[in-house]
């Protein structure tokens, strides 16, 4: 893509964020973009510049598919509702950073259904275009957090990007041997850096979570005879112990709850919604009770989908 297109240009074509990514990223983004075009059924869409993690995650869930880099989450989920990719790979929760910021106010607003979960296993490379000493390692907040006791011992000052990947690009862009980037080993061979170092995560056991979305919602009895996950958000009613009737309604029927965190909706303190995640499907007597309580305890409840297990729970 010219990077001379006007704005609007930009816009039409929906590849409006590459813009943004270091020149040495924005070959393989255009590269990648115009197989995805070919074949949009096989591509998956993912946050971040080609090597990211979320990279890794599409080539690990679907070998045979057409990974479909996008700037923002917002980008991705867009990429899928526009018809440009199949499905997207969003992370949603890190073993050691938490929940994944923004994805909880995606999710709803989207309209789209979670099809598929993958836990991918973390492990940060120290690269550069020399072997150092650093004065300083670019990447993505949550991989500096995960290395911040590597970083502090060494003296680097962490600097945050966008993502892992595009770190490793803008590292190689600079071309200063006294700067380096975090990322993922499968970055340094795209952006032609040296891997100073292997693993430097301070929690060798750093998982991230990511879900597989798609327009088309799986039905639960496809899942037949397989352990499923269904993910949730619910408002409980304003009175009096809601909440603790509402997880009563799996506590009761004997429903693994898996998953529950809080996150306010507007800026009026008034509404919290409840994401959360259960073991089991629709159409399973236990969970379907479950689901009839927690209904009449909420003002709302939006199913967000019902998906195989990608790793047993407990």
């Amino acid at each position: 893509m010219d990077a001379r297109l006007s704005a609007g240009n930009r816009a039409a074509t929906g590849l409006f964020p590459m813009e943004s990514y270091p020149a040495p990223a924005l070959a393989l983004v255009e590269q990648m973009s115009a197989a995805a075009a070919e074949e949009p059924a096989r591509a998956i869409s993912f946050q971040g510049a080609p090597g990211a993690n979320s990279h890794r995650a599409v080539i690990e869930w679907e070998p045979d598919a057409l990974p479909l880099p996008c700037y923002s989450f917002a980008d991705a989920i867009d990429a899928v509702k526009d018809g440009r990719a199949g499905c997207a790979m969003i992370p949603i929760e890190n073993s050691q950073a938490g929940r994944v910021a923004d994805i909880h106010f995606l999710l709803p607003e989207s309209g789209l259904s979670i099809v598929g979960e993958h836990f991918l296993a973390i492990h940060h490379s120290l690269m550069a275009t020399g072997p150092g000493p650093f004065k300083a390692a670019y990447s993505h907040p949550h991989a500096l957090s995960q290395s911040r006791a590597y970083l502090r011992s060494r003296g680097i000052v962490p600097l945050s990007q966008a993502d892992t990947a595009g770190a490793a690009a803008y590292v190689a862009e600079l071309g200063d041997p006294t700067v380096a980037a975090i990322a993922p080993a499968i970055a340094a061979d795209l952006y032609g850096l040296t891997i100073v170092d292997n693993n430097v995560e301070d929690a060798h056991d750093n998982t991230t979570r990511f879900v597989v979305l798609a327009k088309q919602a799986l039905a639960p009895a496809t899942l037949a005879g397989q352990p499923a996950m269904t993910t949730f958000v619910f408002e409980v009613n304003n009175v009096p112990a809601a909440l603790y009737k509402a997880l009563g309604s799996f506590a009761t029927n004997g429903v693994n709850m898996t998953k529950l965190e809080s996150y306010q909706q507007g800026a009026s303190f008034a509404a919290t919604m409840f994401y959360a995640d259960i073991v089991g499907a629709p159409g399973d007597p236990a969970v379907d009770r479950a689901l009839d309580e927690l209904h009449f305890h909420c003002k709302q409840v939006q199913m967000f989908g019902t998906y195989p297990m990608a790793r047993v729970r407990g």
